[in-house]
Formats: C-alpha cells, sequence, structure tokens
C-alpha cells in the first residue's frame, strides 16, 4: 500500500499505520463491506449492523456478512463498542480507508471564492490573515480550526513605530525577505513623537541583518544598558515592541485555535462528555500542539494524524488533518489544520486545508 496518494485537490502525504494490515490482505467482498461500514461511520457516527448493509443495497445475506464482519474484526480494522451493537471502525481502520480508499476531490467554486476573498481582504496584515484563516477552517470544515504562526528567521531590515494617537502605535517591521509585518501596540504613558523615533531609530541600529531569534537574545543582554541610552518611554516602547513579535521558540509562538464549539455538535457528543474534555485539554497544550504541526513543515502537501498515532491524542482519540503553508519559493512558513474527532469527514476536509493553505502561502507572499 502506498501512504502517498494524488486527490484532485493536492497532495496527501500520510503515515502508514506500521502494524496493521493492507488493502491486499482484503477480498473484494471485504473490501466492498470495510468501504461501505467506514462510510457509513463518517456520515452517521454509529455503528453499523449486518442487517444496515444488507437493506442497503449489499447482495448479501446477513449472516454472510456478519462471518466478513467478524473477519475484519479479528484483523483489526473493526470494533464494537458494545457486545449486541455493530461494528465501527478503529483508528487502524480509518487509517486504511483514509491510505488507500478514500475519493478525494476539490474544493467548490463557492468556497473557493470565499476562502480567497476572506484571506486576500486582509492584505499585507499577516496577523488578522493567520487568524482569518483558522475561522475559515472550523467554519467550513467544522472541527477546530489551528494555526501555528510562521518561525520568522529572515533578518530585519527596518522597523518603525507610526503614532495611532493617544494610546496606540503601529510597529511595522520590514524583513530581508521582503515581508512586512504590522503590530499593533499599546504606547506607554507620555511618549512624544520623538521617543517613537527613538526607539525606531534605537532598533534599526541594533536589528539590521539580524533574525528575531538572534535580536531577541542579544538584546535581552542589552536592555540595562538601553535603558541608560534611551528616555524612559521609549526604552518601555522598545521593550514592548519585541515582546509583539517574538522570536522561533516553540513557547514564544502564536497557536491560533478557532471553533472549540463546533466540537460540541457531533452526534454522540453530549454521550461522551469525557472524550471532549479530554480533546478541549488536548487543545490546550500549546508546546506539543506546535511541535505537532511543524512536523508538517517536512513534507509537501497534507498530513493526516488519526487516534494514538500521535501522542497529544491518544487519549481523546481525535484526528488531525493539516497542510503547510509557504512562500512562491516554497519555503514552508507555518503550518494550518483542523482537529476533531476521528470521524471527521475526510474527503470534503483534505481538500479544504489543502486549498486554505496555498491560498494563505499566497496572501503571505504577496
Amino acid at each position: 500500500m502506498d501512504a502517498t496518494r494524488e486527490p484532485a485537490a493536492g497532495h496527501v502525504n500520510t503515515p502508514l499505520f506500521a502494524s496493521g494490515p493492507t488493502l491486499a490482505e482484503l477480498d473484494e467482498r471485504a473490501r466492498d463491506i470495510f468501504r461501505r461500514i467506514v462510510e457509513s461511520y463518517l456520515e452517521t457516527g454509529e455503528p453499523v449492523g449486518s442487517r444496515t448493509l444488507s437493506k442497503g443495497g449489499l447482495p448479501l445475506s446477513p449472516a454472510s456478512i456478519r462471518n466478513t464482519m467478524q473477519d475484519l474484526t479479528q484483523l483489526g480494522l473493526l470494533g464494537a463498542p458494545h457486545v449486541s451493537a455493530g461494528r465501527l471502525p478503529t483508528h487502524a481502520g480509518l487509517r486504511l480507508f483514509v491510505d488507500g480508499l478514500l475519493e478525494v476531490g476539490d474544493v467548490g467554486a463557492v468556497d473557493r471564492q470565499a476562502i480567497e476573498a476572506r484571506l486576500h481582504a486582509h492584505g499585507r496584515n499577516f496577523e488578522d490573515a493567520l487568524n482569518e484563516a483558522s475561522s475559515i477552517l472550523s467554519g467550513l470544515a467544522g472541527g477546530a480550526g489551528v494555526v501555528v504562526t510562521p518561525i520568522r528567521d529572515a533578518g530585519v531590515k527596518h522597523v518603525e513605530f507610526v503614532s495611532l494617537g493617544v494610546e496606540r502605535t503601529l510597529a511595522i517591521m520590514v524583513f530581508a525577505d521582503g515581508t512586512v509585518e504590522n503590530r499593533l501596540i499599546r504606547l506607554p504613558a507620555g511618549v512624544t513623537p520623538s521617543a517613537l523615533i527613538e526607539a525606531s531609530n534605537f532598533l534599526n541600529a541594533r536589528l539590521r541583518g539580524r533574525t528575531l531569534v538572534e535580536a531577541k537574545t542579544d538584546l535581552a543582554a542589552d536592555i540595562a544598558q538601553a535603558r541608560r541610552e534611551l528616555d524612559a518611554s521609549a526604552a518601555r516602547l522598545v521593550e514592548d515592541g519585541l515582546a509583539a513579535w517574538g522570536g522561533g521558540e516553540a513557547e514564544d509562538r502564536a497557536l491560533i485555535v478557532r471553533g472549540r464549539a463546533n466540537l460540541l455538535d457531533e452526534p454522540g457528543a453530549a454521550d461522551d462528555l469525557e472524550r471532549v474534555r479530554s480533546l478541549f485539554e488536548d487543545l490546550e497544550q500549546k508546546e506539543q500542539l506546535i511541535s505537532l504541526l511543524d512536523g508538517v513543515r517536512e513534507g509537501q502537501g497534507v498530513r493526516i494524524f488519526i487516534g494514538a498515532e500521535t501522542k497529544l491524542f491518544s487519549l481523546s482519540g481525535s484526528a488531525v488533518i493539516a497542510a503547510p503553508y509557504m512562500t512562491g519559493s516554497q519555503r514552508v512558513l507555518g503550518a494550518i489544520g483542523v482537529i476533531g474527532p476521528a470521524r471527521l469527514n475526510y474527503a470534503r476536509i483534505i481538500p479544504l486545508v489543502d486549498y486554505t493553505a496555498r491560498v494563505l502561502g499566497q496572501v503571505m507572499n504577496a
């Protein structure tokens, strides 16, 4: 079985469930029954019984179907929530289905237009674009949309503070790779126009050509000296300006999550509040989530993680569909994705994540 598939919407790169069975081990009947069970489960969230399959047009007796379902259960592809219930796909079964049987289409014209319009509406305001991308996925995909902000490894070219009134200033940072980032900062009391210029000049002299990670480390040691060199309000502005960006370390990078409420709309969520609670706790594990999404940077295309395949979601049994967003020169900036129950609508969400990541990359490269 090939773990890499090429759907119409883009490249999908998924890790193999190494110890599980392969499609080659299933005959045509078993493959058909397995596919029908998984598709029904993904649609309804309910266990599937032999009579349901028989009435659904499968030209086999319930007894024959039960025998095949038992074989699939012994292979670890199906499980039963209760002794008398029908069967549900296990995480290994879902992995096999996604890798070998899932038919992924393309993003519809209406969704394409909505994604493009909403992301391009923010122009070069990357922070707003990242927030919007997360909201788009939570709305269209029905799970929790997540985005991890880029690792900023380009050198700084220019810094400027622009007053927006008594209490706020716009910090503008231009990087050597041509990107521009803006941050709104609350002004320290008593900041004058000359203090804004003084703070800009101080940072331009010390940041030019250095990455934010380098600058943050070096300037931390210089902050006492900076306070002696600068007006007190300008010194505070320098500190706040640097804090607004942060470096490339996981604990300093932003993780944007939208759509937690969607997870409560899933069928059976009210009956499985412990699983939902566990998932909410997983979503709060910022460093682990950033690490997981950073792993998506290693390969182009969509990556899919189901249940225990990732340590983070081993208890809640959830799934992650994520893709990197990158510049036109194929330099990966970060990752975007959807987190939800294992019965996500993979056929719809995979192309949505792929397309949103590509448009987000275009916006950030404009």
